[in-house]
């Protein structure tokens, strides 16, 4: 069922997934195989060998592509294996304009792996996003945001980069991940290519690995997937099947995300041993009309410091919570509580850290889908 004029409740359950047609299974049969058997050689049913194609995957990336109103979608070991084939379209002396505030696996794989192959990348502020064209010369070739950003929750105007882009033919490459196609579609404000970590919201329980692409152009599919196919890192069709399964209840669980987040955001920026409450639902947050303007609500993820700004304060709140869980990751039904600095954005060096604002003493949530009520107790008692 791919009927795009459905609304995106309606997607998430149907969109991309037929009954199975030997059994008429309603939900999609894990396909647990490495070969397809072909009546002679190159006589076969679309399906030759499982890195190069899978019916589970299949299913899973025509969903995908519906839900982000793509026209194409490709799935991967990881959302770090995502970004590696997006950056495999570059070739030394390309340049890339980047987000400063992003996260750190990303940083790492940029300046530990791809700088190596002489691709330069400019981490600059996006929270303006003119602020790009100081930075594009002839050897430009790519943009590539997060929004809201991983930890300090900013925002980047995705419709002004898509204009900047397209007024020097370049790519726009937008993380969705912390929004997910719930709360935000990056190629309908003018992306070329939405990413995703499924692993957090799409997944949404913490039990799979896993990471997409979505676009509309069918020459760049075709080049993305070639790089799929090429370099492998592919994801098991049992990995498929869980962010299927995940996909279908996302709408009622960033319903509760959102609700959730909105508390806990209101309830730590009211509390006296509080800082800063980084939430981009405030109205005085940078860029908040942005945000109402190409976002449908304003998720689960906050991040915080204490006005006893030290790295002790914040290590003793981690020690304490009982139900928000220290982990790495986010987006699942549980919540997590974590330090970015020593944890997700470890391998950022320090001084870069502080000159953007992710200081030593922040603390994120992953907001889960319990009872607020308890959450906020939790963090009342671990705040102290």
């Amino acid at each position: 069922m791919n009927n795009k004029n459905h609304k995106l409740a309606t997607k998430l359950i149907h969109a991309g997934v037929e009954p199975d047609p030997t059994t008429g299974a309603i939900m999609t049969p894990i396909y647990q195989t490495s070969t397809y058997v072909q009546a002679a050689p190159g006589d076969h049913k679309g399906y030759e060998y499982a890195r190069t194609q899978n019916p589970t995957r299949t299913v899973l990336q025509n969903a995908l592509a519906a839900i982000e109103n793509g026209n194409h979608a490709l799935c991967f070991g990881s959302g770090m294996a995502a970004t590696d084939a997006v950056a495999k379209l570059l070739m030394p002396g390309d340049e890339v304009i980047v987000a400063n505030d992003l996260y750190g696996g990303t940083y790492r794989i940029f300046t530990k792996v791809f700088a190596n192959y002489g691709i330069k990348f400019d981490f600059i502020d996006m929270g303006n996003a003119e602020n790009i064209r100081n930075y594009i010369n002839s050897h430009t070739k790519m943009i590539w945001a997060e929004t809201p950003t991983n930890p300090l929750l900013n925002i980047v105007d995705i419709e002004a980069c898509a204009k900047i882009a397209k007024e020097h033919k370049l790519l726009l490459v937008v993380d969705n991940t912390f929004a997910s196609p719930y709360l935000q579609n990056p190629l309908d404000w003018g992306a070329d290519i939405v990413l995703h970590s499924a692993t957090k919201y799409l997944g949404g329980h913490s039990d799979v690995v896993h990471g997409a692409l979505i676009m509309k152009d069918a020459a760049l599919e075709e080049k993305l997937r070639f790089i799929q196919n090429s370099c492998g890192a592919v994801p098991g069709p049992h990995d498929c099947w869980l962010v299927l399964r995940g996909i279908k209840t996302l709408h009622v669980r960033m319903q509760r995300h959102c609700e959730n987040g909105e508390k806990i955001a209101n309830y730590l920026r009211n509390h006296p041993k509080v800082g800063k409450v980084y939430w981009c639902g405030f109205a005085d947050h940078p860029n908040h009309d942005v945000a109402k303007k190409q976002m449908r609500g304003f998720g689960g993820m906050i991040s915080f410091t204490l006005k006893d700004d030290n790295i002790e304060a914040a290590m003793s709140v981690l020690k304490k919570t009982e139900l928000f869980s220290l982990a790495e990751s986010l987006g699942g039904v549980e919540s997590l509580i974590g330090h970015p600095a020593s944890m997700t954005h470890g391998s950022i060096p320090r001084e870069e850290r502080i000159k953007n604002g992710l200081v030593d003493s922040l603390i994120r949530l992953s907001v889960g889908i319990e009872d607020a009520d308890d959450l906020i107790a939790d963090l009342e008692q671990a705040i102290g």
